[in-house]
């Protein structure tokens, strides 16, 4: 259904609602409300089970997505490494960046592949990699990226199944999907795949769609599927459907009708408008040449109520208190009157007037009186100022933009400060559109909306074509793309303070960084230092590149400048902790991290971190404190419940261990890395059985992880299966070739079959680690105690009495000990 606004869509989509359900049929209504393709599951999920139909599996899955995107910055503290400075994974991740979460935007815009003409297919490449890499090092569970990178690919077919299974007892399901002109641009793709193609799969016969926009739908997308749809579009009333509705009103006086249909145009809301105060004779509406919202307005006599319905109009959305601000004391309890005055509708807590009538009030008041005008925004602004600081009051301070309720506050506050002053608020306000770009590009893009809003209301051109061009720019194929596209093109603004240039640069850099483009990276740094020197953020941004690049000295010292500023940043310290661990000096780290607790006693991640740095060193009494002490504070925190797994599997302490991953993968049954862990147990505990079907399933959940390959080809070799163990150790070997351990492996079941090319692959293996131990650092220890087993592996057994002595000097941690007494132990079995 389509028409422009005012002709009645929205009443009839209700009408149809009404109508459907008194059918039999659940249904859904969205409207403008919904930011994203998850955002319109959610609703549809939501309204569903007021109806009785609880779509189970999906809502279960979507806490997953909601706690996998938000719980490194809930739990462990906002990171630096990605575009929004989220938290960051625990150090045994070796993550290359930070949470890239807040994902309102990636991934959630479905079909945004490359357009022919429109967009670098290398720059497409570029971004895949670039997740694919980030996602590698920065996350432990195979799942979770593909839920974070992926959420309609992982939710979406959850979502059907639900809906499938509901309309197997239902007569009818209908989705109305109202404003779609709005939506469209997120929804069309996604609706289409999932109500025509099978790109999901099928949905059964009897769930519907109602689709309803000012204009037709887009061609591009719907095209080849008008067969399946019934079009209904509306237009103005004709005179005789004008006439008609006066005259159901009362209003049949010939100079009366011709007075509204010539104020109207005949557009319906405004007919009807006019025609609920049932205006007698042409005195009543006299000199036609009044606005047409004194028109509205002309059948409320009391004066007050008329002037508290034009003010009324200037919020974006009314609530009892927003309106008790706009209304004299008098008038402090006519909310419910308000409410239904025929243009204004919703539900009391989001009430709004229609936009053909905001348009002209607003209008009449900015030009007849502008200081009334002002004064009335300035107020209105210091009410939403006054909310955000109650949400801030239970907030960290870094965890502002991260409340939705605070951002819906300052969205508000914003768009009053810029109709109040234009050229005076746009300013701050581009400088916010920096800090929203850390929140995802759904957040950046709804305050381009806001832009151009207040630029039609304020007739601000200047804020108009900045709301154009964020717009535009967010328009980026990818997560990534879009936020660096917005961050350039602010930072040509001449309006943008230094600040906030200086923080665009950084956060850019942030994501250059990312995409291991750290030379780019360092240059962007360096320019917001420029402009900033004392920009604490900048100089750990410097440090987390030096440290992915490698150059740990250099990571140091940038970390201890950025802490020279502030002291009790704890991102820096954990980092820096993150760096002493990767270069052996535990003590250090361990320094860092108590520093870190002290300073935020309740922030899971560096406790966390901390409990891992204890089991790297064998000190597994105080890496179980740690981690359980994580786990109460965030029981949901998959990293430490798998490092606690495997420290009770390292103490050997089996059942326990085994609890562990069993509770993990109750929850998350889709988590590889949980059935790779578990995998690991049952083979140490000699059940190949058990520990082959996990290894198994990990592998359907990720299957060009070269490690579970590894571990499932070990286990093939231990039940005597060795062509099915060759078969695996290839492939792992074909994904990572400078892999020594997979060699080794190899090696060992070429051994057991005498076949000559075993030598080949000790020989490489030998190669590699030898490579390894000749770099100083965590990485050194470990390569000479895996030159070790090799050595002894080839019976080479005066090279493995050397390397021992060397292994020994580099004073490894127990664990390390241990895992190559494991080691040797499997080897002497084989």
């Amino acid at each position: 259904m389509h028409g422009q606004a005012g002709v009645g869509k929205s009443s009839l989509v209700r009408q149809w609602e009404i109508f459907a359900r008194e059918q039999g049929a659940v249904t859904a209504y969205l409207d403008d409300d919904a930011h994203s393709v998850i955002e319109a599951m959610e609703s549809i999920s939501v309204q569903f089970a007021r109806q009785g139909v609880a779509l189970k599996r999906f809502d279960k899955k979507l806490a997953l997505y909601y706690q996998q995107c938000y719980e490194e910055e809930a739990v462990a503290g906002a990171r630096l490494g990605d575009a929004g400075g989220r938290a960051l994974d625990a150090p045994t991740v070796s993550s290359t960046v930070a949470a890239q979460v807040s994902l309102a935007g990636l991934g959630l815009l479905p079909g945004v592949g490359a357009v022919a003409g429109a967009i670098d297919p290398q720059q497409v490449a570029r971004g895949t990699d670039r997740l694919r890499i980030s996602i590698s090092d920065r996350f432990r569970t195979h799942s979770d990226a593909q839920l974070v990178l992926s959420p309609l690919r992982t939710l979406t077919p959850v979502f059907l199944a639900d809906l499938a299974d509901a309309a197997e007892r239902r007569r009818w399901m209908v989705l109305f999907f109202d404003v779609i002109e709005q939506t469209g641009p997120l929804l069309n793709e996604w609706l289409r795949d999932v109500l025509i193609a099978d790109e999901y799969g099928e949905l059964p016969n009897n769930v519907l769609a109602v689709l309803s926009g000012q204009g037709a739908l887009e061609a591009r997308c719907w095209r080849d599927h008008l067969d399946l749809m019934a079009e209904v579009p509306l237009d103005v009333f004709t005179e005789e459907e004008a006439r008609r509705l006066l005259a159901a009103r009362g209003v049949v006086s010939e100079e009366v009708v011709q007075v509204v249909l010539q104020l109207t145009g005949r557009l319906p809301v405004l007919v009807d408008t006019l025609a609920q105060n049932r205006p007698q004779s042409v005195n009543e509406i006299d000199d036609p040449s009044d606005t047409a919202v004194e028109r509205f307005l002309k059948w409320i006599s009391d004066v007050q109520q008329r002037d508290i319905a034009r003010s009324c109009s200037l919020p974006l959305h009314l609530d009892e208190d927003i309106y008790r601000t706009m209304a004299l004391e008098a008038q402090a309890d006519q909310y419910s009157w308000l409410r239904n005055l025929p243009f204004v509708s919703g539900p009391p807590g989001r009430s709004r007037y229609h936009d053909v009538v905001r348009a002209s009030m607003i209008r009449l008041h900015r030009t007849q009186s502008p200081a009334r005008w002002r004064q009335q925004q300035n107020d209105l602004a210091d009410v939403y100022r006054q909310r955000c600081r109650t949400c801030e009051s239970a907030l960290p301070f870094n965890a502002y933009w991260d409340d939705a309720g605070w951002r819906e506050n300052k969205l508000h506050e914003t768009y009053h400060r810029l109709c109040s002053n234009p050229a005076g608020a746009l300013p701050d306000s581009l400088h916010e559109v920096v800090l929203a770009s850390e929140h995802g590009v759904a957040v950046v893009r709804r305050w381009a909306q806001l832009l151009l809003q207040a630029g039609h209301d304020a007739d601000g051109p200047a804020l108009t074509g900045w709301g154009q061009r964020i717009s535009t720019a967010s328009a980026e194929p990818d997560e990534a793309s879009s936020i660096i596209a917005v961050l350039t093109e602010l930072m040509s603004a001449s309006e943008l303070p230094t600040e906030g240039r200086a923080l665009a640069y950084t956060l850019r850099a942030n994501e250059r960084r990312a995409a291991r483009h750290y030379d780019e990276a360092l240059d962007d740094y360096a320019t917001a230092l420029a402009l900033v020197p004392g920009l604490c953020r900048a100089f750990t941004g410097i440090g987390e590149t030096q440290r992915l690049a490698g150059r740990y000295e250099q990571a140091l010292a940038s970390f201890t400048r950025a802490l020279d500023i502030i002291p009790d940043d704890i991102d820096s310290i954990t980092l820096r902790g993150f760096t002493y661990l990767l270069m052996g000096r535990n003590e250090e780290a361990l320094a860092d991290y108590n520093r870190a607790i002290e300073i935020g006693p309740d922030r899971s991640w560096p406790i966390a971190s901390r409990g891992e740095t204890y089991r790297v060193m064998g000190r597994y009494s105080e890496a179980l404190i740690d981690l359980t002490h994580a786990l109460e504070l965030s029981p949901n925190y998959a990293w430490p419940r798998a490092s606690r797994g495997e420290v009770y599997w390292r103490l050997g302490r089996y059942d326990v261990a085994l609890a562990d991953l069993d509770r993990a993968i109750g929850n998350r049954s889709d988590d590889g890395f949980l059935y790779f862990r578990r995998g690991d147990i049952y083979r140490a505990m000699g059940r190949f059985s058990d520990a082959l079907a996990d290894f198994t399933r990990a592998l359907e959940l990720n299957p060009q992880d070269a490690w579970i390959l590894c571990r499932r080809g070990d286990t093939f070799r231990a039940m005597g299966h060795y062509g099915d163990a060759l078969t695996d150790l290839s492939r792992a070997i074909e994904q990572k070739t400078e892999n020594g351990w997979f060699h080794l492996r190899y090696a060992i079941v070429l051994q057991l079959l005498d076949r000559a090319e075993a030598h080949h692959h000790l020989q490489r293996a030998v190669d590699i680690f030898s490579r390894k131990a000749s770099v100083s650092g965590a990485g050194m220890v470990h390569a000479r105690g895996n030159l070790v087993v090799v050595h002894c592996a080839a019976q080479a057994w005066d090279k493995a009495d050397e390397e021992l002595e060397r292994f020994l000097a580099c004073t490894p941690s127990t664990s390390r000990i241990i895992e190559a007494l494991n080691d040797l132990n499997d080897l002497q079995r084989s």
